[in-house]
Parts: structure tokens; sequence; C-alpha cells
């Protein structure tokens, strides 16, 4: 695959420096200065946005700079800062025993779901959706809101890796970048009103918001849905229209659908039971990415996976958790008063840092309208490839995504989504800040973060 010419990489460094470097300047305002600092930001943020900034960059690199990146942070803080439960080597072993949990869950959805994908491509129900799509743009756009509605009530990735195999198909294996990220923005954009469709929504519910709290974040995703579903349809239709007729011997694998009907039933069901039963042992095991294994080793005898794919996947999987490790390091002791700009500008730092240490400030600083902020970041990661697991499972599907300048260029009309959607929002119901309870009241910051319980981003 060739490098992006010098002008997109230019335009990509500019993107990432337009979002991310105020969200994290205005992030790590107040902060407790607990190191050397550049211009008032602490050495940690610099760090970290050099290596996203190399990401962007050097596509073709981008595990070795993102293992790199979190072996300079980590030495940085064992030599000048220390960590939040303690200095020194001692910090860093509590420090990995509070995140490993949300670690090891994620690599085991990330892997599993590949797999998972793997077998609903193979069961061919994908070839046999001609005869249910239009034959045109309308039929790329009936697809990504299949995902939307699959993200709704499923796990992000495996939302967006199910409408990754279904494209692979219809498609004819020609799937444009622009409809790649539009599949990853639908998957996310799905699960952001739903507790139970994204790791954030998860959290809010198990911290005591309520499932109505963060409904009406359909409003913005459903608006959003339609603003970058169209063009990237559109994109699609001229690169590789929808294969007109179903597959000749087009032979439903019904073994393969149950396996993969078992592995998503198993990760939906032990979210509810432990996340919201036992929510003090969800810290402590990571039992979603275990059922998902659970239920795939145990249907091997049914239909065997294919084992090949793992190398690639697990490649996939470092570089995003190197990511999310390094940003549980960063010093973002305290947010900005909850406002809707924060929260506009969650969505753009969501882009490119980890959504669950976000999402677990906001729960506990209170104060935020818990539906905008659920719209925000959860789809504010849809923006560049990486900044959602969604994002990354997709680019281990097809390396062609993995490149910012690629996603920034034909998937524009995804960050433009997030922010008329947000607007739409704004407009049509207003900025209702509430407490958990859903009793309006007046934000206070806070210290420290809460607990974040077990998932993904």
């Amino acid at each position: 695959m060739p490098r992006p010419a010098r002008s997109l990489r230019t335009a990509a460094l500019a993107a990432i420096g337009a979002l991310a470097a105020p969200a994290l300047a205005r992030a790590s305002e107040g902060a407790t200065a607990s190191g050397p600092e550049l211009f008032g930001v602490p050495v940690e943020f610099v760090l970290f946005g050099l290596t996203l900034i190399g990401v962007a960059l050097f596509h073709h690199k981008t595990l070795q700079i993102a293992v790199t990146g979190l072996a300079v942070i980590t030495i940085y803080k064992l030599v000048f800062t220390g960590f939040e439960h303690a200095p020194g080597l001692s910090g860093l072993g509590a420090h990995l025993a509070h995140e490993w949990v949300i670690v090891a869950n994620l690599l085991g959805l990330l892997v599993g779901f590949a797999l998972l994908a793997d077998h609903f491509e193979r069961s061919e129900v994908p070839k046999v959706l001609p005869r249910y799509l239009p034959d045109d743009w309308k039929g790329a756009f009936l697809l990504l809101v299949m995902v939307f509605v699959l993200s709704s009530f499923l796990d992000n990735i495996a939302g967006a890796l199910i409408g990754g195999a279904m494209a692979h198909t219809v498609f004819n294996k020609k799937v444009h970048v622009g409809y790649l990220a539009a599949i990853v923005a639908a998957s996310n954009a799905g699960g952001s009103g739903s507790v139970v469709g994204d790791t954030t929504t998860t959290m809010m519910w198990i911290d005591g918001v309520a499932p109505g709290q963060v409904l009406h974040a359909f409003v913005a995703a459903g608006v959003a849905l339609f603003i970058f579903g169209i063009p990237a349809s559109l994109q699609q239709q001229r690169h590789s229209p929808i294969v007109r007729d179903e597959a000749r011997g087009a032979h439903i694998d019904w073994a393969r659908v149950f396996v993969v009907g078992a592995m998503l039933v198993s990760a939906i069901t032990v979210n509810v039971i432990v996340n919201v039963k036992f929510p003090a042992a969800a810290d402590h095991f990571p039992f979603i990415g275990a059922a998902v294994w659970v239920a795939l080793l145990a249907t091997v005898p049914l239909r065997k996976p294919t084992w090949s794919l793992v190398p690639e996947a697990l490649k996939g999987s470092i570089f995003l958790l190197s990511l999310v490790t390094a940003a549980t390091m960063m010093p973002v002791e305290r947010l900005p008063a909850a406002s809707w700009t924060t929260t506009l500008g969650l969505g753009f730092l969501s882009s490119v840092f980890d959504n669950i240490p976000l999402t677990a400030l906001a729960l506990r600083q209170g104060g935020y309208d818990w539906g905008m902020l659920a719209y925000a970041v959860g789809f504010g990661g849809s923006m560049i490839w990486f900044g959602s697991s969604a994002g990354v499972a997709i680019s281990n599907m097809y390396p062609e995504a993995r490149s910012v300048g690629r996603w920034l260029r034909h998937g524009w009309h995804v960050a433009l989504a997030y922010v008329l959607g947000f607007f739409v929002l704004l407009l049509v119901l207003g900025w209702h800040p509430t407490d958990k309870r859903g009793t309006a009241r007046t934000p206070v910051p806070a210290a420290a973060p809460a607990t974040a319980p077990a998932g993904g981003h």
C-alpha cells in the first residue's frame, strides 16, 4: 500500500493538533502539578501527543510507535513523577493491577470478535443480503442502518466487525475507506444511547445513571447517521457498487450462525449479570472477554475457527492496548467545569484519548447532561481510526484503513456528522445537567477519577 502524499501527512498532523492540543490543555487545567511541564502542559501529555503524531505520520509502523510511546511514558513516570498509588516500581505495579481487567477484556473482545466476524462471513449470510438490499447507494446506506441497530444491543466492536464482514461480501471485497469510517461511526453511534451498547454507557448505568437518562443521545446519533451515511454510501457506490444478485449456490451455514449467536449472547449476558449484579467482581476479573472465549472454545466441535487470523488480530489489539495503557497514565485528575462546551471538547478528545478514563472522570465530577456526554464520548472516537476499539477492529480486517490521513480525507463526513449531531441535540433538547439520579444540580469538580468497570473503548 503506497504511503500518503506529504500534503496528506501535513493535513493529518494539523488535524491531530487542532483536535488534541486544545482538549489536552483544557483537561490539564487546574490539575495538581506532579512533574515538569512544558508551557504549562505536563510532560506526560507532550509524550502522549508525540506518540499520536507518530501514529498519524507513519501508519506502517503504528505498533512499534505505540509500544515505544508506552515504554517512554512509563520510564518517565518511573523516574520523575511516580504513579497515582505510589512512586517507582511499586506504583507501576499498583497501576497495572488496577488497569489489567480493562486491558484483558479489550484483548479478549478484539481477538475473539475477529474470529466471530470470520464465522459470520463464512456462514454465507452476507451472500444472501443482495436479495434484500437495494442495488444502489441506498443498499449501502441500509447496511449502515443495520450496523447502527445491531450496536444498540451488541458490543460496538461486534457491530463493526459484522458490518465489515457484510461489506466485504456485498461490495465484492472492495470497500472504500470512507465507508469503513462510516461502519465504525454507525457502530459507535448505535451504542451511544443504550446502556448495553457501549462500555461508556454501561459505566454510567452501573454508577447510577438511569437508562432513560442517556436515551436522548439517539437524537444526535440519528442525525449523524444520515449526515455521514449518505455521503459514505455514495462514495462506496462510485468505488464498488453493491452486487446485484445473490451469489450462486449460497447456502447459509446455520451452525456458524449458532456460534456467532452463542458468542454474542454470552458477552451480553455476562455484561449485564456481572456489571449490574456484581459490579465489585467486575473490577477483579475480565468476565466479558472470558465469556466470549468460553463460548468460542465450547463450539469448536461444531465449527472450527480460522486460527490463522489470530496473529494479525493480536498485533492490532496490542497497538490499541498500548495507547489505552498510556492514556491511563496521563495526569487528568480534574476536568474543566461540566458544560456543553466541555462535553463537545470531550468528543474531540475521545478521538485520540481513551474514553473510559474520560467517562470515569465525568461521572466522578457529576453535573453533566448524560445523554449528551454519552453521544460525545461514544461517537467522538469515530473521527480517527484508532479513536475507538471498533476502529482498530475494522483496521485489523481492512489494513488499508490504518492511515490517519486517509481516514480524515475520505471520512470527512464523520467529523461533520459529530458536530452537526451534537448541535441538533443541543438546539432541540438543550443542555440539562443532572446528578446521576436525574435531579438538576450544580456540577462539583472532583480530585480523583471513579473506578471504571471492565470493557472496551
